[in-house]
């Protein structure tokens, strides 16, 4: 496994590898590895001929400089993993090689940023648009792969690749969770012993959401039973409950058995901004 630093470097290696006509597949992580990252590794694997991770923690998606302060970096620990899962390829850029300046380009996805994070996360999107754009053209890969976890982030990309034209195909993978329903977070391992003990209830909320919907109950019952939920738990702070189209993530007033329904759900535990939905 190469671990590099650096975008002459992997532009270097992946147009030798384009030469001979492998199919690239790419992993964009900001380190702090899981098993969920590794999984899409190994899917990876199976569908290309070479695997590119890329391990940055990019500051210009973080509108809480705290957040960005305190975000895991284990850089050594992620290269271990990544080579016993038998990635071929780590780039690990430093701040200074993905941004020699400051981009002045801004990147607005429409009803996309005005929902969820992107109303409680002012300028995330142009920050991650902004620098998945920049590792597309860096990598250019054939095919490259996201966690269902983060589903509007997924929503976001997808619009970028469409209305951008990128020559790639982009992968949705399913959420990977603790055996407890916990969905696996590099934000995780920030928990406290007791606050991981009642973090599950996140999942159980989706689900008993889910169950309600499915049972005849109109989504601004399920709303209200899902605020009195986390009323009971004081440990959480619930910042927002959304039942969407899983399409535009658009709020559903009515919900009608047979659309495809995402939940989603953000609450603050231990101090940790933990994040999760449930796809139906």
């Amino acid at each position: 496994m190469k671990i590099l630093h650096f975008k002459s470097e992997l532009r270097f290696l992946l147009k030798e590898a384009r030469i001979k006509r492998n199919k690239i597949g790419f992993v964009p992580t900001m380190g702090a590895l899981h098993p969920g990252h590794i999984s899409l590794i190994e899917r990876a694997k199976s569908e290309n001929d070479l695997v590119v991770c890329s391990i940055f923690v990019n500051p210009t998606q973080f509108d809480n400089p705290e957040d960005l302060k305190k975000y895991p970096r284990t850089l050594e620990q992620d290269c271990f993993l990544l080579q016993e899962a038998a990635c071929d390829v780590v780039f690990a850029p430093s701040a200074q090689e993905m941004y020699p300046q400051l981009p002045e380009l801004s990147i607005n996805f429409g009803n996309l940023e005005t929902v969820m994070e992107g109303a409680f996360r002012k300028g995330h999107f142009n920050g991650v648009g902004i620098v998945v754009a920049k590792l597309f053209h860096i990598v250019q890969p054939d095919n490259a792969y996201f966690g269902l976890k983060d589903l509007q982030q997924v929503a976001v990309l997808n619009r970028l690749v469409r209305d951008l034209d990128f020559d790639l195909n982009l992968i949705a993978c399913p959420t990977k969770r603790e055996i407890d329903g916990l969905a696996m977070s590099s934000r995780n391992v920030r928990l406290s012993k007791e606050a991981r003990m009642i973090a599950p209830n996140i999942y159980k909320s989706l689900n008993m959401a889910k169950n309600a919907l499915l049972a005849g109950k109109s989504s601004s019952e399920v709303k209200d039973d899902i605020l009195l939920f986390y009323e009971d738990l004081p440990e959480f702070k619930l910042e927002y409950f959304e039942i969407t189209d899983f399409e535009n993530l658009q709020n559903i007033v009515d919900f009608r058995p047979g659309k495809k329904t995402a939940l989603c759900v953000v609450a603050y535990l231990d101090g940790v901004r933990l994040i999760d939905n449930l796809v139906f």
